[in-house]
């Protein structure tokens, strides 16, 4: 596992770590979460869209050692809690001390649900504190019931897949398959803080990355953009320009409802010039939507909260 992963998945057991799998030439082919339950036992988690490619990677893998793999999706419903009020919802229905102290970030731990036994990861895909709870398909209706009854007096709401998308996009998290691919570098993806180059044994890919930093900075990088009038919409493939000039397009886009205005994710080519942040901070944003052009502010940080701070609350 460690192998196939660019980061470092072989630490202490309960512990959820985000990752990239790269092919040879240093580019991604899978991004997603891999959690160590034991010495031997690892929990992987890809998107919906990935999740065949990823299977099939992990068994390729395989054949050149000696493992198991499975795919459990049908046996395992995943449940989000997620917001400033989840560690209060959570518990609300559990004897588990979920603490900050108790429970930090990326901490994953078996804890009791009602009747059910989950496995619960404190990990957030909305930039938010929160839990993913994976319950077993035949007690998840038991254990989402639960919630709902739990978090009616904190104001529990349900979101669906639009409103992650924006909450994402306003964050900067990526999300394979549609705006970072198997033609990005990890590198260029703005991924690099979840690679380990120094760890024992390498993963694949990783002399293409010791390749890729060798050429110098970076003159094409994934930045997060925003239209600074709050009316008009991004949804896809809208004309980045820096002053006067095209250097890129929009991957993926919505509309930031915490930031107050539509957002999205592009991949802007330098030309000759390094894309870092004296780039970005020196030059005039726009973004073209429907033939007209409109003020931008661009960053290489996440817009929304970059320090972390509510994530580790």
């Amino acid at each position: 596992m460690n192998r196939l992963s660019a980061n470092d998945v072989d630490g202490e057991p309960n512990r959820i770590t985000y990752t990239q799998w790269l092919n040879a030439g240093g580019t991604l082919e899978a991004d997603l979460t891999v959690t160590k339950l034991g010495e031997r036992e690892y929990w992987v988690v890809a998107s919906d869209t990935a999740r065949r490619h990823v299977h099939a990677r992990l068994e390729r893998a395989l054949d050149e050692g000696h493992g198991f793999c499975a795919d459990v999706t049908g046996a395992w419903a995943q449940l989000n809690v997620q917001g400033p009020r989840s560690r209060a919802l959570m518990q609300a229905v559990t004897d588990a001390d979920l603490s900050n102290e108790a429970f930090p970030f990326r901490c994953a731990r078996e804890i009791d649900l009602g009747f059910a036994r989950v496995l619960c990861v404190r990990i957030t895909y909305l930039g938010e504190l929160g839990y993913e709870l994976y319950v077993p398909t035949e007690q998840a209706v038991h254990v989402y019931r639960l919630l709902l009854e739990a978090g009616e007096p904190l104001g529990l709401r349900h979101a669906g897949l639009k409103t992650l998308a924006s909450c994402r996009i306003e964050k900067g998290y990526r999300d394979y398959g549609h705006d970072i691919d198997n033609t990005d570098s990890v590198l260029e993806a703005g991924l690099g803080f979840a690679v380990d180059l120094k760890k024992p044994g390498g993963f694949i890919g990783r002399d293409a990355v010791l390749r890729k930093k060798a050429e110098g900075p970076l003159k094409r990088r994934l930045l997060q953009v925003q239209v600074l009038d709050p009316k008009p919409l991004l949804f896809h493939a809208e004309p980045v320009w820096r002053d006067g000039q095209p250097v890129g397009y929009v991957r993926a886009a919505s509309y930031g409802h915490t930031l107050g205005g539509a957002v999205g994710l592009a991949m802007i080519e330098g030309g000759d010039a390094v894309v870092d942040a004296a780039f970005v901070d020196s030059g005039k944003w726009e973004l073209e939507i429907a033939g007209a052009r409109y003020p931008a502010k661009a960053s290489l940080k996440p817009l929304y909260d970059p320090e972390n701070k509510k994530i580790k609350a």
